[in-house]
């Protein structure tokens, strides 16, 4: 029976919770945990809950049952998390409980159903409104899910503002990992008025048994397996390692023939699109999965759905199965005890231990989880040595122990154990004061100065931080005033400017991009990609890519600086000045500091010029060909988000009278392109726009919209592909001519005779903006196949030497992409 079908006439505290717990036990076959019920007794008679128990024990099923609460007193209800996908997940899955005319959702990029009566957020979004509007703000009761965030350097102030600013609210703060909160539990009962119960010290409805192996990993990865320990989710600190351990796998025997067969069967049709891709289809198929955030989101959900289904025996992945990653497994096998944070190797934290090894064993299938960690390399081996050389005195004293590699951070079997015990650390207040939660004050009228006094005053932070942020805002308020973006009268403190609707969110650069495209030239034959250009800039760096641009830059001008005899030391320095594409940088910079003047908050956030999207289409490749040649296989998955957020924020943000043919054409092929490699991120998006009935989908997806059915597009598809060929026939780079079209019949030598007798005649070929231009394709489109002619620009104008091709519509329905079969190369 759907849920609120049971909501009680008239609110009772003892009818609500009997009513939910009723719906629990009959519709989803759950019997409430002793955590469970005293979380929601407490919840339905009003107190506020900091929910601290382990993994496993149904901390989402509480939320559900306080969003019933919330909705039954007629009281609007957030649910928050700290990444999207989550979000949408809970979305999703609140739609199924609730029905989709009650939850709502917002995040950074879309809105939906904003005015349900339960919306689903991330932290920041229901932050930004709290400030604005306080207590004034239709706030009932927050669920902050993943409260240990509350400590993040960078974003915790999210977590922390909703606390210090809606004494209105109920408040149910979840994690598995939080520490002592006493300080916080006392903080939050005063300021709000009502008890806050802590519900914490909670047994595992699944135990935990710990090892430490000192067998080799392989060796301890075959015990697990032989003595019914799997699932096995191996952790690794690097996406690398992971990768590489999992193919290291592939020669043990993990699945027998029957099981091989049924992951075959569950796999069905599967598109395994892409080079990793090919690599994870033989490793799936072998019961090995592996999982971390750089692989395409396809292929995250296909391991997680085999491993649901019981299929996969070992998992290969990071430590990201600690944040709300859906990946059933029994046993967590910890590969090491140090990870690099980006700055150092360190060693894990009680926290971020808890978190991973939390994972292991599932309620309803495992009466035990297992938690082993696999002693250093250096160790197993020395371990092994001593064991063979056994009581002999002569064979122990001749052992050469191998050594830790150098810059070992050293961990044993006395750090594991300290870990186990160890109680998550306290969570440490990392308020800050920004541009933009200033004017969120602001906005907000009455006594700004006394908000934003009491706000730092309330704070969790020491009285040295509160007095740094009390400078910190006394200096943006006067940045604020010297813009003329605000104004005082006496104690009152006014803006003089509309903002948008959550203008520190919502692409917060997005007024400085449409000035910035304002600027440009319209005629110029470069305005299309200048806009992308622009776009682009307000995005968040893929770092990887730009890493490996730089990488490329930097060899590419080796080569030529030894080139010109150029010495070593002036190498090195010159070198330094060399980065990765930044176009229209200096002109973007220049015009930041001008609208920063009027704007001065968009300081709070980076404007960061860099070329992905106008890298790929000035290079006329497609996302495998872009992948290869930056060596970024692993991090496939990055480069389609970012080239998914790109599309939606070149959609969202250009006005429509800035959109050229030229720009319309790329923002086809930009989608078209995503929605090939990986149609889940924009069927997600466009889902949560129009979402429709929650269904249980099949293990592969369906496949992506038909490429030739998007006209604009595939032509744009098919304009890349010739142009790709202009372009190597440029460098007079027949080899790799003769590496696309041979399969047609026409290959190296071929290209090779052809362009030979181009340069005879000709003494380059134009690959400027005219050169790609549609007006040098001839397109014949025909019912089975397209007839082209690509044009190339050779230096008098003349126009007369072309490529002949053939589309094939049919293989290109099946590829997703352009299937260009060349036919000749020579003068019309």
């Amino acid at each position: 029976m759907p849920l609120l079908d049971l909501k009680p006439a008239t609110w009772n505290a003892d009818a609500v919770f009997e009513a939910f717990a009723s719906w629990a036990e009959h519709d989803r076959g759950l019997s409430l945990y002793p955590a469970q019920e005293e979380a929601l007794i407490e919840i339905v008679t009003g107190a506020s809950v900091i929910l601290s128990t382990p993994t496993g024990t149904g901390k989402s099923l509480v939320a559900a049952g306080a969003h019933f609460a919330a909705i039954v007193q007629g009281r609007r209800s957030y649910y928050t998390a700290p990444i999207k996908a989550l979000v949408s997940e809970k979305f999703f899955s609140l739609v199924e409980i609730f029905g989709a005319e009650n939850v709502g959702m917002v995040t950074g990029d879309s809105s939906v159903n904003a005015d349900a009566p339960i919306i689903c957020c991330t932290a920041e979004i229901l932050a930004n409104l709290a400030l604005r509007e306080g207590e004034d703000a239709d706030v009932g009761q927050v669920v902050m899910d993943e409260f240990h965030f509350y400590a993040d350097p960078q974003r915790g102030w999210a977590w922390q503002v909703p606390l210090l600013t809606l004494p209105q609210a109920q408040f149910v703060l979840m994690s598995a990992t939080l520490g002592d909160v006493t300080d916080i539990a006392d903080d939050l009962e005063e300021r709000t008025g009502h008890d806050v119960a802590v519900v914490t010290g909670v047994e595992r409805p699944v135990p935990l048994l710990y090892d430490y192996a000192m067998s080799p990993i392989h060796e301890t990865i075959e015990e697990l397996l032989g003595s019914q320990r799997a699932p096995i989710y191996i952790v690794h600190f690097a996406q690398a390692a992971a990768l590489e351990r999992a193919q290291a796998l592939a020669s043990v025997k993990i699945v027998s023939r029957e099981q091989r067969d049924e992951i075959a069967e569950a796999i069905g049709g599967f598109r395994f699109t892409t080079k990793f891709g090919q690599t994870l289809s033989r490793l799936v198929r072998s019961g090995i999965g592996v999982h971390h955030a750089g692989m395409l989101p396809k292929y995250r959900r296909l391991v997680e759905q085999l491993a649901q289904r019981g299929l996969l025996r070992v998992i290969c992945g990071t430590d990201t199965l600690g944040v709300g990653i859906n990946v059933p497994i029994r046993t967590v096998l910890l590969s090491g005890l140090t990870k690099f944070d980006g700055q150092r190797m360190r060693h894990l934290t009680a926290r971020e231990f808890h978190q991973i090894a939390g994972r292991a064993g599932r309620a309803g299938y495992d009466t035990v989880g297992s938690v082993v960690a696999q002693a250093p390399e250096h160790e197993s081996e020395n371990a092994k040595m001593l064991a063979k050389a056994a009581d002999d005195p002569k064979k122990r004293r001749k052992l050469v122990r191998k050594k830790a590699p150098e810059g070992f951070v050293s961990w044993g079997k006395p750090s594991f154990e300290k870990l186990i015990e160890a109680e998550p650390e306290p969570l440490a207040s990392s308020m800050q004061i920004t541009h933009s939660m200033l004017l969120s004050i602001i906005g907000r009228g009455g006594d700004a100065f006394g908000a934003t006094r009491d706000l730092i005053e309330a704070s969790h932070g020491s009285e040295q931080s509160k007095a740094a942020l009390k400078r910190r805002a006394l200096a943006i308020y006067r940045t604020l005033r010297t813009a003329g973006v605000v104004e005082q009268h006496g104690d009152r403190i006014s803006l003089t400017v509309d903002l948008q609707a959550n203008f520190a969110l919502n692409q917060p650069l997005s007024p400085f991009a449409l000035a910035a495209i304002d600027m440009l030239e319209p005629e110029s034959p470069t305005h299309a990609l200048d806009v992308i250009s622009i776009i682009e800039s307000t995005l968040d760096d893929p770092r990887p890519i730009l890493s490996q641009q730089q990488f490329l830059a930097r060899g590419e001008a080796v080569a030529a600086m030894k080139a010109e005899g150029i010495e070593y030391d002036e190498r090195m320095e010159l070198l330094e000045e060399i980065t990765h594409p930044k176009p229209l940088d200096e002109l973007l910079n220049a015009a930041l500091d001008v609208f920063a003047a009027s704007q001065p908050w968009v300081r709070d956030f980076s404007l960061s010029p860099k070329s992905v999207v106008r890298d790929m289409w000035e290079r006329a490749m497609t996302f495998a060909d872009f992948v290869q040649h930056y060596g970024i296989a692993r991090s496939e998955g990055l480069v389609l988000r970012y080239l998914s957020d790109a599309f939606r924020a070149i959609r969202q943000t250009v006005p429509d009278e800035a959109k050229s043919d030229e720009l319309l054409d790329l923002i086809e092929w930009l989608g078209e392109t995503v929605r090939q490699v990986d149609s889940s991120l924009l069927d997600e998006w466009e889902e949560l726009m129009h979402p429709t009935e929650a269904a249980e989908g099949p293990v592969a997806p369906p496949p992506p919209p038909n490429v030739i059915a998007n006209p604009r597009a595939f032509r744009v598809l098919v304009r890349n592909a010739l142009f790709r060929r202009v372009q190597l026939a440029a460098l007079d780079r027949h080899e790799d001519l003769g590496e696309l079209d041979a399969a047609s019949g026409f290959g190296a030598d071929a290209w090779g005779d052809a362009l030979d007798d181009y340069y005879d005649e000709h003494d380059s070929i134009g690959t400027d903006t005219g050169a790609r231009s549609s007006a040098m394709l001839i397109i014949d489109e025909q019912p089975d196949a397209w007839q082209v002619q690509q044009i190339l620009a050779d230096p008098e104008g003349d126009n007369d030497w072309r490529i002949w091709a053939t589309v094939d519509l049919a293989a290109s329905a099946e590829a997703g992409e352009a299937v260009v079969q060349v036919t000749r190369v020579g003068r019309l």
